[in-house]
C-alpha cells in the first residue's frame, strides 16, 4: 500500500528558507482541501452514523479505538460527550494504545502490537449491540488493526477511519472512511491536515448521533451539564429562548428540574412533574413531547 500520509508535499520545497507568512499561506492553502475530502466520504459517514444511533438505542456503547495523536483525538472526542450532551461517559468511551500515559506523552511503540489491541477490546467485555470505530491516519496501525479483528470475531460493528485509499484498516470493516486530504506540509507529520480531518470527521459522527437521540433541539444543547457558572448561565439561556419565558422563570424551572434543560422545558411549557417529565424523556425526545402537547392543544 501506497502511503500519501507519508509523501513529501511539492508545496513544502524549501519552506524553511521562506518568511512566516509564506510558511502560514502554504500551510493554509493545505488545509482548505480537508473540508472537500471529508465531503466525498459523506455517505460512509452517514452509515457510521446511523451505526452510533443503532448501538445506543439498543443500550449498547461506542468506542473509539486509536494510537497516538489519533489516540487522543479520540479521547477528546469522547470526553467532551457527557457535558456538552448528558450522555452518561460509558456510552461513548476512547481506547489509546499505551493507555492513560499516552494521552500525555508519546509512547509510539505501544502502537505496533496488535496484541494489544486483541487485549484491550476482551477488557471491554464486548456486546454485538456495540460498536467500535477504529481511527488510524495511516489505515494500517496495529494496535487498531488488532482491535478491530477482535471485535469482529466478536461479532461487533466496526468503522474504520483513515487518511489513504485501500487501506487495511478499510478492508477489514463494516464502514470504511478514508479521507484522502494528501502529504503534510512536515511529511509523514499526520497531526496537521490528517488529524484535522480526524478531528472534523469525528465532531460530525457524534454531533449528529447526538442530534438524532434527541440531545440537539433548534441548535441547542438541551443535553448540557450545568456543572459550573458558565454552563448554568448558558441552560438559563437555552429554556428561555426555547420557551419564550424570562430568564429568572427559566431559572426556578431548572432549579425545579435539578438542572436538567429538557426537563425544565418541559415544566416551562406543559403541566408534567419533573418526574414525568423526566421518566417520559426516556423513550422519546423533547421534539417529539412537544409535538404531543401541540397535537393535544388542537383537539
Amino acid at each position: 500500500m501506497s502511503r500519501v500520509t507519508e509523501k513529501r508535499n511539492i508545496a513544502s520545497k524549501g519552506i524553511d528558507e521562506r518568511p512566516i507568512r509564506e510558511i502560514l499561506e502554504i500551510i493554509n492553502k493545505e488545509d482548505q482541501k480537508i473540508s472537500q475530502a471529508i465531503h466525498s466520504q459523506l455517505s460512509q459517514i452517514e452509515a457510521a452514523v446511523e451505526g452510533i444511533v443503532k448501538a445506543i438505542k439498543a443500550g449498547g456503547s461506542v468506542y473509539l479505538v486509536g494510537a497516538g495523536s489519533s489516540g487522543r483525538l479520540c479521547v477528546l472526542e469522547a470526553s467532551e460527550i457527557p457535558p456538552t450532551f448528558g450522555l452518561p461517559p460509558e456510552k461513548i468511551s476512547a481506547v489509546i494504545a499505551g493507555g492513560v500515559k499516552a494521552i500525555y506523552t508519546s509512547v509510539e511503540a505501544a502502537e505496533d502490537d496488535s496484541l494489544n489491541g486483541v487485549q484491550e477490546m476482551e477488557k471491554l467485555g464486548l456486546k454485538e449491540k456495540d460498536i467500535v470505530i477504529g481511527v488510524a491516519a495511516s489505515g494500517s496501525t496495529p494496535f487498531v488493526l488488532g482491535s478491530i479483528v477482535k471485535a469482529r470475531q466478536l461479532g461487533v460493528t466496526t468503522v474504520g477511519l483513515s487518511c489513504n485509499n485501500g487501506t487495511p484498516l478499510s478492508q477489514l470493516v463494516d464502514t470504511a472512511i478514508e479521507v484522502v486530504v494528501g502529504p503534510e506540509v512536515v511529511a509523514g507529520s499526520t497531526r496537521m491536515k490528517a488529524g484535522t480531518a480526524q478531528k472534523m470527521v469525528l465532531n460530525m459522527m457524534t454531533t449528529t448521533a447526538m442530534i438524532r437521540l434527541g440531545y440537539v433541539y433548534d441548535g441547542y444543547m438541551v443535553g448540557v451539564q450545568s456543572t459550573n457558572i458558565k454552563l448554568r448561565e448558558r441552560s438559563k439561556g437555552i429554556v428561555a429562548d426555547i420557551t419564550g419565558a424570562p430568564v429568572k422563570e427559566a431559572e426556578r424551572a431548572l432549579e425545579a428540574a435539578e438542572w436538567d434543560v429538557r426537563v425544565a422545558i418541559l415544566l416551562t411549557m406543559t403541566d408534567m412533574s419533573p418526574e414525568k417529565a423526566a421518566r417520559e424523556l426516556g423513550p422519546r425526545t423533547l421534539r417529539q413531547l412537544l409535538e404531543t402537547r401541540g397535537e393535544n392543544d388542537d383537539q
